[in-house]
Parts: C-alpha cells; sequence; structure tokens
C-alpha cells in the first residue's frame, strides 16, 4: 500500500525485458510502480487511477503510445500527467508528433541507460 507521499508512474510499455528492470529500479527509490502493456490498458489505468507520472513507449499492440497520448490529453484527468516518451523510434515525425501531443521529454531506447531514467523520473516527480 502506497503512502500518501509516495508518487505513483505508470509504465507503458509492451516488453517486459524493458518493463522488469525498470520498475525494480523505481521501486527502489520508493516509487509505486504500475504496468500496462498496450496503449488501451495504459489510457483505461491513467484515467481509472492517475498516476504522477507516465513513461510511455510509442510502438505497441491494441494502441499505439501517440494515440493513447492523444487520447490522453482530451480527458480532463489526463490532461496535465507529465509525460516521458521511451521509444526506438527516432525519425524527426515522431518526435514531433509526440512534442505536439504534450510530452515533458523524449528518449529513445537506445540512447539511455537504466540510471538515467530513473534519473530523469525523479527529477521530474520532484518538479511535480
Amino acid at each position: 500500500m502506497p503512502t500518501p507521499s509516495q508518487k505513483k508512474v505508470l509504465i507503458v510499455e509492451d516488453e517486459d525485458v524493458i518493463v522488469m528492470p525498470l520498475a525494480d529500479s523505481l521501486r527502489r527509490e520508493g516509487i509505486e510502480v504500475a504496468v500496462a502493456h498496450n496503449g488501451e490498458e495504459g489510457l483505461e489505468a491513467a484515467l481509472a487511477d492517475v498516476p504522477d507520472l507516465i513513461l510511455l513507449d510509442i510502438l505497441m499492440p491494441k494502441m499505439d503510445g501517440l494515440t493513447m497520448l492523444k487520447k490522453l490529453r482530451a480527458a480532463p484527468e489526463g490532461a496535465r500527467i507529465p509525460v516521458l516518451v521511451l521509444t526506438n523510434l527516432g525519425e524527426i515525425t515522431s518526435v514531433a508528433d509526440t512534442l505536439e501531443a504534450g510530452i515533458s521529454d523524449y528518449l529513445v531506447k537506445s540512447n539511455w541507460k537504466l540510471d538515467d531514467v530513473v534519473r530523469r523520473v525523479n527529477e521530474r516527480l520532484a518538479r511535480a
């Protein structure tokens, strides 16, 4: 059971090889973690129990991350949730689309280390 001051992060990612170490690292930092494996699950989870931050992949089954993000931003409770995008996509159009949809940060998976993501999450949560 989370404490009232404990921050909650929702990881929306379909690759367990990324989810598991990331979730474990965040939990060691004292952060409550919820996981969704596609955009549909992520949107439902974010609107049912609003997290302090969302880590969002773009390419996923059922509903991609950009579609989820646009639907999240259309909902009053989802309009202000900080979103860090984690993706393998580095194309300019993908960056532009996510920035236009209102993300807080954009991280290309091949360019980051686990510790870097945890640090970014902590920095963003400290500002919230």
